[in-house]
């Protein structure tokens, strides 16, 4: 385990866990996962799973973690997907959107009052769509190409499973880019628009938060563009000689989530 200051673990009064590939696998808990959580409640400290999955909404996620073994509530889960339809409700309630998503993501969207659409839309977005079509891909290349706004929900490049791992957005953002030569604006991990949002939720500064996560582009990223400290694990896409190679470096490096609950007893 990496050496970090025991103040800076003592400023934090909210831990934010990813899910894929640091809370659980598939459907098995990762080492520790429940004893962190036993650990921070035991001393008084909050956390929200932080999750740049948009496949799903909230309540499907709490509903999994709940049926591994810790009772969770919605609120307790924030999704990229989230963040992106309260992004694009601030600039325009009730835009016309032509979504790329899972229908759990389409309901997210409906229930912000958005009207999905492939007619004259306000805005593009692309989430983690594991129902894509081809049609799908060339409606959205259309679009983008047409100067619609374009967003995705996150950046991630593979989702990490059980067996190894399935593409993610990022892959879809690669193949339009390649089609049309146009990037989205992307909301989740690491963006300033995800941090905006939490601290919104959690009504807590940037420094009394810290991201604990698998992936050094995405979760430990965030810690550089903001003041929230950062924890990687080892449970998921991110191996130690992949630090070697990166612009972006964790405060704390720990094998599992029990390492990180054996440093905050320590």
């Amino acid at each position: 385990m990496q050496a970090i200051e025991s103040a800076r673990l003592r400023e934090v009064a909210c831990f934010l866990l990813d899910m894929d590939g640091t809370f659980y696998l598939g459907d098995e808990l990762l080492p520790g996962a429940l004893r962190f959580i036993e650990t921070i409640r035991r001393q008084g400290l909050d956390f929200l799973f932080l999750t740049n999955n948009s496949s799903k909404h909230s309540a499907i996620y709490a509903q999994k973690i709940t049926d591994l073994g810790l009772p969770l509530s919605s609120d307790k889960v924030f999704t990229s997907g989230e963040a992106t339809a309260i992004y694009l409700h601030d600039l325009r309630p009730r835009a016309r959107i032509y979504l790329v998503g899972t229908p759990a993501l389409e309901e997210e969207f409906a229930d912000h009052g958005f009207t999905l659409t492939e007619e004259e839309p306000d805005f593009v977005v692309l989430g983690f769509d594991t129902t894509i079509t081809y049609q799908k891909l060339w409606t959205l290349c259309d679009l983008v190409r047409a100067d619609v706004p374009y967003v995705a929900t996150h950046p991630d490049l593979n989702c990490p499973t059980a067996d190894g791992y399935m593409p993610d957005i990022g892959a879809v953002i690669a193949f339009v880019k390649a089609s049309t030569g146009r990037e989205p604006r992307v909301i989740g991990k690491p963006n300033r628009e995800m941090v905006r949002a939490v601290t919104r939720k959690m009504g807590l500064p940037e420094a009394a938060l810290c991201m604990v996560g698998d992936r050094l582009y995405t979760d430990i990223a965030l810690g550089q563009e903001s003041d929230i400290t950062t924890v990687l694990v080892l449970t998921g896409e991110t191996h130690l000689e992949d630090l070697s190679d990166s612009p972006f470096q964790p405060d704390l490096v720990c094998r599992d989530l029990n390492e990180l609950a054996d440093a905050l007893e320590g």
